[in-house]
């Protein structure tokens, strides 16, 4: 039982908040590419980014703001072009976006945050960027979270929201989240966006800490193709607007908070890795028995990120024998007589030992976790329509190594033909 429920709005479900999503002309098919999320009052801000050498110029911007300033007003992401691998033009295009934006909300140009997300290589189209701004702004809207996450997407069948609320000090506190996400998906981190809004009031070497541990617990454990991006960010802003005491130590308070903070982290990344690029299913690895957190989530994101397991899982094969070899390449020392092997309901290995068990029934558990999946709302189109719903309904392997107390998950999806032709025909 959690200390928190689900409550509707997103970003703009924590108090203090606005957000707008508008096309500007960024993406040639005209959907909207241009997302906006605005704070009422300066918040404490932190940032989790990609581990790549070849980083993005918003990226970079990120980066050094929030070395020089651990707060924040608004976050501006562009669609349609990544501006990674552009040089100094890129970095000076991110630069005036900041300051075009800054200028328009008449807030310091320090005090806004870039993202963007699109093909690598291209620079952003500027001029268009700018023509938006205004209209941006004036978008704006407690109720603009579904706008803004319907910006963020590229190849994204679905828009990616969450909201959760619990009490700390007898008042309410919120939490809310957007995020994108479909292919070039792989830990340290996904190819990903995604931005956090919350109304607590606490420290900013806490806030940075507890997202920093809620990723790795999330984005950092989910995988669709083993291809890390140039771009990849996770913005978390706390604005303190719920009023309740400041959280500036550890204790029930913060422990509260950072649960939740996960849970929303958590959520976006399941939907980004159940939304994979060609994917027919959301896959669930849980590991236990190791030594610690750490080894069990490695060897849970190998297995997770196995091609030949995926491929499997495709193909409604309940291959167990790929599950057990990629546990063993995970780089973690166990015992194999201590394996365990757990495919839903069916147990296919125990002590190290292979088990009798119905593979048709098997196959089937893994085609009605597909087909569950499968359930799309009729009035999609397309891979940008908005509109398109799934249903969460993994598939579970649950992996047993030993008799350690560590535990943890990760999140991938199936391996299908459809993924090698929407890569092939990415920018044709």
């Amino acid at each position: 039982m959690t200390d928190w429920q689900e409550i509707t709005g997103g970003v703009t479900a924590p108090r203090g908040y606005r957000a707008a999503g508008i096309p500007a002309g960024l993406k040639p098919s005209g959907l909207p590419d241009l997302a906006l999320i605005l704070s009422e009052t300066e918040a404490i801000a932190g940032g989790v980014f990609t581990t790549s050498v070849v980083k993005a110029a918003c990226v970079d911007y990120c980066q050094q703001r929030l070395q020089a300033k651990h707060s924040a007003r608004a976050i501006l992401c562009n669609a349609g072009q990544a501006n990674a691998a552009t040089g100094k033009q890129g970095w000076m295009d991110a630069l005036e976006s900041a300051r075009e934006l800054g200028k328009v909300l008449n807030i310091p140009w320090e005090s806004v945050l870039l993202a963007s997300t699109g093909v690598i290589g291209q620079r952003i189209k500027i001029d268009a960027l700018k023509a938006g701004i205004p209209k941006l702004v004036a978008e704006l809207s407690d109720t603009g979270s579904d706008a803004a996450a319907g910006a963020i997407v590229t190849t994204d069948l679905v828009t990616k929201s969450i909201a959760l609320e619990t009490t700390i000090g007898d008042r309410p506190v919120r939490i809310g989240g957007i995020a994108k996400g479909s292919g070039m998906i792989h830990p340290n981190m996904a190819t990903m966006l995604s931005f956090v809004t919350c109304d607590a009031a606490v420290s900013p070497t806490l806030w940075q800490q507890m997202l920093s541990r809620a990723a790795d617990r999330s984005f950092n454990s989910i995988t669709v193709d083993g291809d890390t991006s140039t771009n990849d960010c996770l913005i978390a802003l706390a604005n303190g607007q719920s009023r309740t005491p400041a959280i500036t130590e550890t204790g029930m308070e913060a422990e509260k908070l950072e649960g939740m903070l996960t849970a929303v982290c958590q959520h976006l990344a399941k939907a980004i890795a159940r939304d994979g690029e060609g994917a027919t299913c959301l896959i669930e690895v849980q590991v236990s028995g190791a030594i610690d957190e750490d080894s069990a989530r490695q060897i849970a994101k190998t297995i997770a990120g196995s091609s030949l397991v995926k491929s499997a899982i495709f193909g409604r094969d309940p291959n167990w024998g790929r599950i057990a070899a990629a546990a063993g390449r995970a780089g973690v020392p166990f015992e194999q007589d201590n394996l365990k092997i757990q495919l839903g309901n069916f147990l296919l290995m125990e002590n190290g030992q292979p088990l009798p068990f119905d593979r048709n029934a098997a196959s089937a558990y893994l085609k009605q976790a597909a087909d569950g999946a499968l359930l799309l709302d009729a009035t999609a189109t397309n891979r940008n329509n908005i509109k398109i719903q799934r249903v969460d309904n993994p598939v579970i392997i649950a992996v047993r190594v030993g008799n350690g107390h560590g535990s943890g998950k990760a999140w991938g999806c199936d391996l299908s033909y459809d993924y090698v032709k929407i890569n092939a025909e990415y920018t044709t």
